[in-house]
């Protein structure tokens, strides 16, 4: 099911690592083709493009583009109660995680009477999307909607994609997430055409407002998803372009077979071009996981899709000869969900440097970190992870610098900054100093100004 790559004997870089592993890939650039005349009309013709987007894309005109209060209400009603406790619980433990990543102020003295303060401030308007294609993603109300609470976002905006078999409205599980969390400006539309939303604004047909623009959107979702992040990055913010979704497994042979199978097909089911890559020092652990995959996938409900994803180009089991040829290997690859399930997980786990998320030993499963662990999974994808985060409560902070130098501060570093400024042939950037920290001859004359 899962083809081989034999890499024990060979001692790679990264960047030869990067091109031997295997990896999904999809083509964001050809999706921009698609997604532009998208983003134009959105731009041009406001909510009338919206509806007919829906009606074309989504299969479904909705009643409304914004979601009725009443209707969020209900769904969180009607929501299952073991359904809304696991929400509860999941919300409590984000919030526990992120509330500690809240940043402080800071204020340098770097001499006297001259103080640099870093100031925290969170953005005033986020567009949050909620995919809503082959799985339903309430927890991704969780994920998006807690870090940019914790934050101080004043105003959050939730768009996912309007359901035909639920009159046209996004999944009720969803609608019940954004209720249960406070949020009441959601918007029944998916895709490309939500970032475009999101991001340019629209009015309604009567030229009344329908959505004003955020600042920032966060959230994952299909390739036309983040075509139109990549488009609009610049008039808006964005968190990351999201790929196709990926595990990697570290595991010795001692690792338990039957979980390691268990994680593989769990994170292929979310699309057939989920990535599953197990790299061991056991030829036969990667028998034994084969064997065990052999009786789980077809067994599964999402077997067909299962099946597709681990037999792809992009899943893999990969064969090194020890701890740090799995070390080079987990680093090159810089894994969205990074699983170690070895006889020392933590000491290793700890020696990583590029995962999006870790979770370690037997006990950790990825699963855990997608719905109550208390980490956040939206997570950098694509081997973004070598120089980009999850999200978290400083996806929705601005550092902003506050300079503040008395008189003799500004005269005491005077000529060092007419100095650099001669140095870079700017003259009249120290000018704008020495007019501060030289006495007019007039003045010193005493003659009136």
């Amino acid at each position: 099911m899962m083809r081989r790559l034999d890499l024990r004997g060979r001692r790679l870089d990264a960047r030869e690592l990067r091109g031997t592993l295997p990896r999904a890939h999809e083509d964001v650039e050809s999706a921009l083709a698609v997604v532009a005349p998208v983003v134009e009309d959105v731009r041009a013709r406001g909510a009338a493009a919206l509806l007919d987007l829906a009606e074309r894309l989504d299969g479904v005109r909705p009643p409304h583009l914004r979601v009725p209060a009443d209707a969020l209400a209900g769904a969180l009603e009607r929501l299952d109660p073991q359904v809304r406790a696991a929400l509860e619980e999941s919300v409590r433990r984000a919030r526990l995680v992120h509330a500690d990543q809240r940043r402080t102020d800071t204020s340098t003295q770097v001499a006297p009477g001259g103080t640099v303060t870093e100031r925290w401030v969170p953005v005033g308007r986020v567009g949050l999307y909620v995919p809503g294609g082959v799985a339903v993603y309430p927890s991704s109300v969780v994920m998006n909607v807690v870090p940019a609470q914790e934050a101080g976002v004043e105003q959050l905006v939730v768009a996912s994609p309007p359901q035909r078999e639920h009159g046209g409205l996004p999944h009720p599980s969803v609608l019940a997430a954004c209720a249960l969390l406070g949020v009441e400006e959601v918007y029944a539309v998916g895709g490309a055409q939500a970032v475009a939303m999101l991001a340019l604004g629209a009015d309604a047909e009567d030229g009344t407002r329908l959505c004003a623009p955020v600042d920032l959107v966060t959230g994952p979702g299909n390739r036309y998803v983040a075509a139109a992040k990549r488009l609009l990055r610049g008039v808006v913010g964005i968190d990351a372009e999201a790929g196709p979704t990926e595990v990697m497994v570290l595991a010795d042979a001692g690792a338990d077979a039957r979980l390691v199978a268990a994680d593989l097909v769990s994170q292929a089911e979310h699309d057939e071009v989920a990535a599953g890559v197990l790299v061991t020092t056991s030829e036969d652990l990667a028998e034994r996981v084969l064997a065990e995959l052999a009786v789980q996938v077809p067994a599964t409900k999402h077997a067909e899709r299962v099946a597709t994803a681990l037999s792809g180009e992009q899943s893999a089991v990969v064969l090194v000869d020890d701890e740090a040829g799995l070390l080079a290997v987990a680093d090159g690859y810089g894994a969205e969900h990074l699983e170690v399930q070895t006889a020392d997980a933590a000491a290793l786990a700890a020696r990583v440097r590029n995962a999006g998320a870790i979770f370690v030993g037997p006990h950790s499963p990825v699963s855990l970190g997608d719905y109550c662990a208390g980490s956040n999974h939206v997570l950098p994808t694509g081997g973004c992870a070598c120089f980009s985060s999850g999200l978290s409560v400083q996806t929705f902070l601005r550092g902003i610098h506050v300079v503040d130098y008395s008189a003799e501060a500004l005269a005491d570093v005077a000529p060092h900054v007419v100095a650099l400024a001669e140095a870079e042939d700017l003259p009249a950037h120290g000018q704008a100093v020495t007019a501060r920290t030289r006495v007019p001859a007039e003045v010193a004359a005493g003659t009136p100004s």
